[in-house]
C-alpha cells in the first residue's frame, strides 16, 4: 500500500475542480485542489546535503559507542552489550511511533524538524559525557580494581540516548520519503528523479558509515573521545543548518492519517459482529466507500480470511453520513478498509521470519567488536592500530562487492537457468538472505567457542568462568 497524501501546506495557486470517485458509495464533490511546485532536483543540495552529514553524525556518535562504555564508563562486556542491543530496539520500536505521529499529526517535514534537532542534542549530551571528567567515572589505570559509573552519571548518558532514539526513530521513517516528495509522481522525469534520489540516499548512508567507521571512530580511539566526539556534533549541527535552509523550497506533505487506525478498526469491528453470517457475492455485497480525498491503490475483493469480512457488513443499526460515510468508523469498515489489512496479514510470516536476519544484523554490530578487541591489531611495523570498532567496516565491503557479483554475475546466470528478470523472485532472495543469516550465527557460534578453549587452554582457567 502506498499512501499519496493530496494536501500540501502551500498557499499558491488553488482553483476548484470536481472529482469523481468510484465504489459502492460514490462522492461527487467540488474541491480545491492546491496546485504543486515540484522543485524536484532543485533541493536536492538540501536533503542529500542534510542526510550525509547527519549520517556522519548519528553514526560517528554510535559506531563506536561500545568500545566507549567499556573503555570510558567502565562497563563490563555485556552491560554494554546489553544497553546497545536495548537502545538498538528502542530505536526501532520509537521508529514505529514516529511513523504513526507523523502520518497521523505533524507531518514529514516537522517530524523531521523535530528529529534533527534531537540528533544534535543527543550527540552534544554524549560529547559533554567525554569532555567533563564529573560525568564519567574514573579512568582505571593500572588499578586492579574499577569504579564503575553513578547514577547521576548513567542518567545523564541516557538523557543523551534518549535524544538519539527521539532523532533516529524520527528520521528513518521520514527523510527517504521527504525526498521522494520533492519529485512529481505522475511525470516521467519526476519518476526517474525518485529512482535516482533513492541511489543517491543509499549512496550517501554507505559513504557515511565507511567515513564513520574509519577516521571518526580513529580519532576517537587513538586520539581523544573528546575530539572524536566532538566531530559529530559539529556534523549533526552542519546538517541542521543545511535543512533548514531549504524551508521555503521543500514540499510539504500534510498528515493525512495513519494506516495503523484502520488496521485496529478493522480488528475491532470484525471481533464486534463475529456473530453475523458472512454475506453472499461479498465483492458485492459488502459495505464499500472512497472518499473524496482517497489516494490509494483501490484492492479487489479476495477470499482469504474471510473472518475479517464481517467488519465490512452494513447491518440495520449502523448508521451513515448524508454522503455514504460511515457515521462511526469504529462500528463499521469499509472493503477496501478489510483487503488492506488482509494484505498486512499476508506479509506477517516474512515479518517473523525476518527477526532471523536482523538477529544476525545486531549480532554483527557487538561480536566482531569484542572479537577485534581481544585481537593483535598492529598493522605493519610502524604501530599502526585498527580500532576495534572499524571491524565493521569489513562487513560493509563485504556487502558492496557481492552486490557487484550478485548484480553482474549471479543474476544473469540465474536468469538463464529460472526464466525470471531478476534470476530468482524477491521472496526467494528473502528466503536465501534469511538461510546464510542463520548460517552465519551457526559459525560465530563454532568460532567464538574455538576461540575461548584455545585461549583458556593457554591460561589454564575454564572458558566457562567469563564472558
Amino acid at each position: 500500500m502506498e499512501r499519496k497524501p493530496l494536501e500540501v501546506e502551500s498557499t499558491d495557486h488553488q482553483k476548484p475542480s470536481s472529482a469523481v470517485y468510484d465504489g459502492s458509495v460514490t462522492a461527487v464533490d467540488s474541491v480545491e485542489e492546491t496546485k504543486v511546485v515540484y522543485r524536484g532536483w532543485k533541493v536536492m543540495p538540501f536533503i542529500i546535503g542534510n542526510e550525509t552529514f547527519e549520517k556522519l553524525g548519528i553514526i560517528g556518535t554510535l559506531s563506536n559507542l561500545l568500545v566507549y562504555l567499556t573503555a570510558v564508563f567502565n562497563m563490563k562486556s555485556i552491560t554494554a552489550a546489553t544497553i546497545i542491543n536495548a537502545f538498538s530496539g528502542t530505536i526501532n520500536f520509537g521508529t514505529f511511533v514516529a511513523a504513526f505521529l507523523c502520518d497521523t499529526y505533524f507531518g514529514r517535514y516537522k517530524t523531521l524538524t523535530v528529529a534533527v534537532i534531537a540528533c544534535f542534542l543527543g550527540s552534544f549530551v554524549i560529547l559533554l559525557t567525554a569532555a567533563v571528567p564529573q560525568l564519567h567515572p574514573a579512568p582505571c589505570g593500572t588499578a586492579l580494581t574499577c569504579t564503575g559509573p553513578s547514577g547521576g552519571q548513567i542518567a545523564f548518558l541516557l538523557m543523551g540516548l534518549g535524544f538519539l532514539v527521539v532523532g533516529a526513530g524520527g528520521i528513518r521513517p521520514c527523510n527517504l520519503a521527504f525526498g521522494a516528495d520533492q519529485f512529481n509522481p505522475k511525470s516521467e522525469s519526476g519518476k526517474r528523479g525518485i529512482d535516482s534520489f533513492f541511489n543517491w540516499y543509499f549512496f550517501t548512508f554507505t559513504f557515511a558509515q565507511i567515513l564513520s567507521l574509519t577516521l571518526v571512530v580513529y580519532i576517537q580511539s587513538n586520539v581523544s573521545w573528546t575530539i572524536g566526539l566532538t566531530i559529530p556534533v559539529v556534523l549533526m549541527f552542519l546538517a541542521c543548518v543545511i535543512f533548514f535552509a531549504g524551508d521555503k523550497l521543500y514540499v510539504k506533505i500534510k498528515a493525512s492519517g495513519s494506516p495503523l487506525a484502520g488496521i485496529a478498526q478493522v480488528i475491532t469491528v470484525a471481533i464486534k459482529k463475529r456473530g453475523l453470517k458472512h454475506v453472499k457475492q461479498p465483492w458485492l455485497n459488502l459495505y464499500n466507500y472512497y472518499p473524496t480525498n482517497y489516494a490509494n491503490s483501490k484492492l479487489k475483493y479476495t477470499d482469504q480470511f474471510r473472518f475479517l469480512d464481517k467488519a465490512a457488513i452494513l447491518a440495520p443499526e449502523d448508521k451513515l453520513e448524508a454522503d455514504g460515510k460511515p457515521t462511526d468508523p469504529w462500528e463499521l469498515c469499509t472493503m477496501q478498509q478489510v483487503e488492506e489489512v488482509k494484505c498486512i496479514v499476508r506479509v506477517l510470516p516474512i515479518w517473523f521470519a525476518s527477526s532471523i536476519y536482523y538477529l544476525t544484523i545486531t549480532q554483527q554490530m557487538t561480536y566482531p567488536v569484542f572479537q577485534a578487541l581481544q585481537s593483535d591489531r598492529r598493522l605493519g611495523s610502524g604501530g599502526f592500530v585498527i580500532p576495534a570498532a572499524t571491524y565493521v567496516v569489513f562487513l560493509m565491503t563485504g556487502m558492496t562487492v557481492f552486490i557487484i557479483i550478485y548484480d553482474r554475475v549471479l543474476v544473469p546466470t540465474l536468469r538463464r537457468i529460472t526464466g525470471v528478470d531478476t534470476g530468482i523472485t524477491l521472496l526467494q532472495r528473502i528466503g536465501t538472505g534469511i538461510f546464510f543469516a542463520f548460517l552465519s550465527l551457526i559459525v560465530s557460534g563454532f568460532v567464538e567457542e574455538r576461540r575461548r578453549t584455545i585461549m583458556f587452554s593457554t591460561s589454564g582457567h575454564s572458558p566457562h568462568h567469563t564472558t
